[in-house]
C-alpha cells in the first residue's frame, strides 16, 4: 500500500513538472512575440489637446460654480504650430477652426460675465473641426458642453 501510494504521489510531481515546462515554453513564445509590439507616440497636437481637454473640465468646473476663472492658458496658442500626426491634417480648414477655438478661449477669460457662452463656442469651434477631421473624441468633447 505505500508503495502505491508513493507511486501516485511521484508520479503526480513528474507530471505537474511537465506541465510548467509546457506553460514556460508558451509564455516564452508569447515574451517573443511582444516584441515586435510598438508602442504609439503621441503627435505634440495630439499631447496638446489632451493638456486642453484636461484644462476646459477644470474651466467648465469653475464656471458652473462661478468661481474665479484665472487667466487664459498661453501654451494653449500653440495649436498654430504643434506637429500634427499627418501634416497634411495641417490646412486651412484646420487653421480657421483653430482661431475660433482660440478666439473663443480668450473670450471667457476677457468677459467672464459671459464664460459660458464662450466657452461653449470653444466646445464648437472643436466639434466642427473634429466632424471632419478626426471623428475619434467627438463623444469626449461633448461632455465639455456647460448646459
Amino acid at each position: 500500500m505505500k508503495k502505491v501510494l508513493l507511486l501516485l504521489v511521484l508520479s503526480g510531481c513528474l507530471f505537474s513538472c511537465v506541465k510548467k515546462e509546457e506553460t514556460n515554453a508558451e509564455t516564452k513564445t508569447e515574451t517573443s512575440e511582444k516584441k515586435d509590439f510598438k508602442m504609439y507616440e503621441m503627435s505634440e497636437m495630439s499631447i496638446l489637446m489632451e493638456q486642453m481637454y484636461a484644462e476646459n473640465m477644470v474651466l467648465k468646473d469653475r464656471i458652473k460654480k462661478g468661481d474665479t476663472i484665472g487667466q487664459f492658458p498661453q501654451h494653449f496658442l500653440e495649436i498654430h504650430k504643434a506637429v500634427m500626426t499627418d501634416e497634411k491634417e495641417n490646412d486651412a480648414f484646420f487653421k480657421e477652426q483653430a482661431k475660433k477655438f482660440i478666439k473663443a478661449q480668450e473670450l471667457i477669460y476677457q468677459d467672464p460675465k459671459n464664460a459660458k457662452e464662450h466657452f461653449n463656442n470653444g466646445v464648437d469651434a472643436c466639434l466642427s473641426c473634429h466632424e471632419v477631421k478626426c471623428g475619434g473624441p467627438i463623444p469626449r468633447i461633448k461632455k465639455l458642453y456647460i448646459e
